[in-house]
Formats: C-alpha cells, sequence, structure tokens
C-alpha cells in the first residue's frame, strides 16, 4: 500500500517515511501543496500524511480540493501548528485524524493503521446508523430494507451525514463539500436539500412526529439515532 507525505520540515519527512518503509508502506513524498494536490489526484494511496504549513497551496486547501474530487483516501494532519482551531479547521476541511509535532512514532502508526481499517473496512461494505444503511460500493441508501431514491446531490449530503455518525456537520462544510469551494449562490440551498432528505426520509419512516435529519441552530445538521432517542 502507497502513503503519501507532505510535510513542511524535510526531517520530519524523512523520519516518517523510514518508519512506513520499515513497515513494508510504499511511500511517495510531496515537498508543497500544489505537488500534493496533484499527486493525490493521479495517485492511488492508502493515506495521505499532510502539514498545515506547506507552500504554495497550505494543508486547509490541499484537503478541501482533495475531498471536491470526490476522493475518499484517509488523511492525517501532522503539523506543528496546533491550536485548538487548526484542529477544528483541519478537521472540517476534510482530514479524517489530527496529531501535534512533535510526535510518537508509535502513536502515529499506531493511528495510521487505524485510520486505514477504518476506511476500508466501511468501504468495503454497508455504513449503519440507526435504521439506515449506505452501501458505498454502489452508492446506494437503505431504510431498513428498503431503498431511499435520491438525487445525486441529496446522495452526497446523505453520505456526509451517515459518515459523520451523529456528529454535528457544518453548514459550510456541506456547501463546501456539495457545491465546491467556489460556489456563490444562495447558502440557502443547503437547507432547501435538507427538506427534500427529511421528506424522502420520513415517507419511509411514516411518522412524520420523529425527526431524525436536525437542525442545530447557527451550527449545521445531524442525524439522530431514531433507536437511541
Amino acid at each position: 500500500m502507497r502513503i503519501l507525505i507532505a510535510q513542511n520540515d524535510p526531517t520530519v519527512t524523512e523520519k516518517i517515511k523510514a518508519n512506513l518503509i520499515a513497515e513494508d508502506f510504499d511511500v511517495d513524498v510531496a515537498k508543497e501543496g500544489e505537488e500534493a494536490l496533484s499527486y493525490a489526484e493521479d495517485g492511488d494511496y492508502g493515506a495521505i500524511i499532510l502539514d498545515i504549513l506547506l507552500e504554495k497551496k497550505n494543508g486547509f486547501d490541499v484537503c478541501e480540493g482533495i475531498r471536491n474530487k470526490d476522493n475518499g483516501t484517509p488523511i492525517m494532519m501532522l503539523t506543528e501548528k496546533s491550536t485548538h482551531n487548526d484542529e477544528i479547521d483541519s478537521l472540517e476541511s476534510g482530514a479524517n485524524d489530527f496529531l501535534r509535532i512533535p510526535f510518537s512514532v508509535p502513536v502515529l502508526m499506531a493511528r495510521i493503521r487505524v485510520l486505514l481499517r477504518t476506511h476500508y473496512k466501511e468501504k468495503s461494505g454497508n455504513i449503519a446508523f440507526g435504521s439506515f444503511f449506505y452501501n458505498q460500493q454502489n452508492k446506494k441508501f437503505f431504510f431498513d430494507d428498503e431503498e431511499i431514491l435520491l438525487t445525486r446531490r441529496e446522495s452526497k449530503i446523505f453520505e456526509i451525514l451517515m459518515l459523520a455518525k451523529g456528529d454535528v456537520v457544518p453548514k459550510q462544510s456541506l456547501m463546501n463539500h456539495v457545491w465546491g469551494i467556489d460556489f456563490d449562490g444562495d447558502p440557502n440551498i443547503v437547507h432547501v436539500y435538507i427538506g427534500y432528505l427529511r421528506q424522502k426520509i420520513s415517507d419511509k419512516q411514516n411518522k412524520q412526529n420523529k425527526q431524525v435529519l436536525q437542525t442545530v441552530r447557527g451550527i449545521g445538521y445531524r442525524l439522530v439515532d431514531e433507536i437511541k432517542e
């Protein structure tokens, strides 16, 4: 399996590379952000280890660029830039994990293995949340055993919400991932599509009084596990 490293510090890069090779991974190295994005678009990687502090294009922009291409490769943000907001911004830009420099090599390797195990286990089958199932292979959604027929954009929104598994997904994050970061239309379009989804979910549930797709005022949206609620 091949791993892409894009780090600002060559010493950190060599340290990570040596440990990955020792565990039989193949490794590519990108020296700056635009090169990292190009590698990610052209290559088939098991995971990407990305720094925020990259030249030409920072890690946030690289991460968003990868996700905007519908590339679900697991991304770990590994960086010296380590404020609370940096971690939040990393996750909202599409990163799966965040680790600060300096770091423990055993911890880094363990978290990479967790990323790979989680991603490829989910990729091979259904993701379940409450009564909902998402088959990633054929891009189909089900309530119990009955398929929910969705448009392309509805599917992308529901996929993001399913993968969040109950966590709140910011409205702007949905906008960026579904319509692109350059979209300059009406931001209320997200709410419109959430309404479409709610109707289709209600039709399958036959429960007009149970809201499993919730709005978190001023933040975004989340799915609620009706079994637990």
